[in-house]
């Protein structure tokens, strides 16, 4: 399966990462590369992070956090090591033009701006039929 892209098998894409249901926030991987990888969601009505019908900024965030653990889990993957654990160490900027609806596919692609010593600042656009949603910069560090 190490160079099967794009793929939206489940049970794969969740291994790559360490939430589990309910908590998992991506569901597929269109592209992959060193630096940069384009992850995919669809908004789904049993999400933990809807409310009346739509995905909280919280639950935007947490997308775009997995996104960028999603990298991380398939470059340890493509290593034959098993991904770390890792979180948000900051927020440096999030910009949300709209909040995602129930049944929106989500596009977020992550920029790997730099990376060092379990550190990683990434940029991360997320997109919904090819318009822009969400912006963000942050960084995560891994345990």
């Amino acid at each position: 399966m190490k160079d099967s892209l794009p793929t939206n098998d489940k049970n794969f894409v969740e291994s790559l990462i360490p939430q589990k249901f309910p908590f998992v926030m991506v569901s597929g991987i269109s592209e992959y590369y060193e630096e940069h990888l384009v992850s995919q969601f669809e908004i789904k009505e049993d999400n933990i992070f809807i409310h009346d019908g739509t995905l909280q900024a919280s639950g935007l965030i947490e997308h775009q956090a997995q996104s960028v653990a999603l990298h991380t889990g398939y470059k340890f993957y493509l290593l034959g090591k098993e991904a770390p654990t890792g979180y948000i160490g900051a927020i440096k900027t999030f910009e949300a033009e709209t909040l995602p609806k129930l049944g929106d596919h989500l596009i977020s692609e992550v920029k790997i701006i730099n990376e060092m010593m379990g550190v990683t600042l990434v940029e991360i656009v997320t997109k919904i039929d090819g318009k822009v949603i969400a912006k963000s910069e942050m960084k995560t560090v891994v345990k």
